[in-house]
């Protein structure tokens, strides 16, 4: 296959250490695998991208450095009102579709549909992919909704997902993969819990707070705090602070598998529908359980009973601490090396790309779409490619202002 893909204009890929931004950092290991299986890959970043794989840079040069120039371009009103950073996309995709119209290649693949949609819509006889990295908001679906045709195709990252939109015209499922070289397994429990991601109240830091103090055992928590969220920081975890709460600040992602294979424990206390936690993966490539709430994509990634427990409140998480020395570490890395591996992502994302060629070739693009139910693991699997019905969006769909994802 003959494929040309991006994530963003302004940051090089990879991305700066100390920006959370999974999206470019999977977008490079989907590009290096297909381009290792075979496959032409072009690579479309800002100079100073980097990877095994072709890079196109039309010598566009970054704007975005380090963590600090990334959130002062995410909250410059002069930038943003003059669509700066959309206007860098742009011009990497406008390339990208040139050169798809004269034959030069198959599919185009996106990690941000924003990037593409409108000229997708405009030349229907090239095949886009998206993959969805965030939740399908309403205001995500109406755009969808004003863009919409036959060639393009919507990667989920986990089923439940789909479940905001399941009239979109999904090719699969492909769980985000990780590195298990990086993440070692040890087979000895920790002393302490884990917590693992951003200072925000939708991740649940207090909750794992409670959880902690509740239960007596020593917590960790390692993720960054940003400007805008110092509130929470300030009122929700900086009080609890002490020699039995740690709080560590964003740990370097070589230090994270360390501090992972040394728990006891991984908590996810989430309080929204995420697409897809990277951390739990990481931490069971590791050996170390999860014990998280049931929320979004945890019930396809964790195991209940067998990788970690799903629970829905502190009160459960707490009683479920009281067991983890039932979950074999092994488990943990069994399953992750079964079903999150870097290499079982790039080939279910390889067959998915497949099976959307062999769909559009035989010119059954208007009648393709995806089966609704998320019942079973789907993995790129062509056979999903089901004749379905149209829905309408709702009359008014709910506008909500929203930053690039991160981990």
């Amino acid at each position: 296959m003959r494929i040309a893909t991006m994530v963003r204009g302004y940051i090089a890929a990879p991305g700066p250490k100390d920006i959370v931004y999974a999206p470019i950092n999977l977008a490079v290991t989907i590009a290096e695998g297909l381009a290792k299986k075979g496959h032409s890959v072009d690579f479309y970043g800002p100079s100073g991208t980097r990877l095994n794989a072709n890079v196109r840079t039309r010598n566009l040069r970054a704007l975005v450095h380090n963590d600090i120039e990334f959130h002062e371009l995410l909250e410059s009103v002069d930038l943003l009102t003059h669509y700066v950073p959309s206007l860098w996309d742009q011009f990497l995709t406008s390339e990208m579709f040139r050169r798809a119209q004269k034959g030069e290649y198959d599919l185009l693949y996106f990690h941000h549909p924003e990037t593409a949609l409108p000229y997708a819509q405009m030349f229907p006889k090239i095949p886009v992919a998206y993959t969805l990295n965030d939740p399908i908001f309403g205001w995500y679906q109406e755009i969808f909704e004003m863009f919409k045709s036959s060639n393009q195709f919507f990667i989920s990252i986990s089923n439940n997902q789909r479940s905001a939109a399941p009239q979109l015209q999904f090719a699969g499922t492909v769980y985000n993969g990780i590195d298990t070289g990086k993440f070692k397994f040890s087979g000895k429990p920790g002393k302490y819990l884990l917590f693992v991601g951003r200072i925000v109240p939708e991740k649940g830091v207090h909750e794992a707070i409670q959880v902690a103090k509740k239960s007596g055992e020593k917590l960790l928590i390692a993720g960054p705090v940003y400007a805008d969220k110092h509130d929470y920081f300030d009122n929700k975890v900086q009080p609890y602070l002490d020699e039995q709460i740690q709080y560590l600040g964003l740990v370097d992602h070589d230090k994270l598998p360390n501090l992972m294979r040394q728990a006891k424990a991984l908590l996810v206390p989430i309080k929204w529908d995420e697409p897809f936690g990277l951390t739990m993966t990481e931490a069971m490539a590791c050996g170390t359980p999860v014990v998280a709430f049931r929320r979004g994509s945890v019930p396809e990634i964790v195991q209940h009973g067998k990788t970690g427990f799903i629970v829905d409140n502190v009160t459960e998480m707490v009683a479920a601490l009281g067991k983890i020395d039932r979950i074999k570490r092994a488990d943990c890395r069994k399953l992750v090396l079964a079903k999150f591996s870097d290499e079982t992502m790039v080939d279910n994302y390889e067959a998915t790309f497949k099976n959307i060629l062999r769909v559009t070739r035989r010119g059954g693009l208007s009648t393709v779409s995806i089966k609704r139910s998320a019942r079973r693991a789907v993995r790129g699997i062509g056979s999903e490619l089901l004749k379905g019905r149209e829905i309408n969006l709702p009359a008014k769909a709910k506008l909500r202002s929203k930053k690039p994802r991160r981990r």
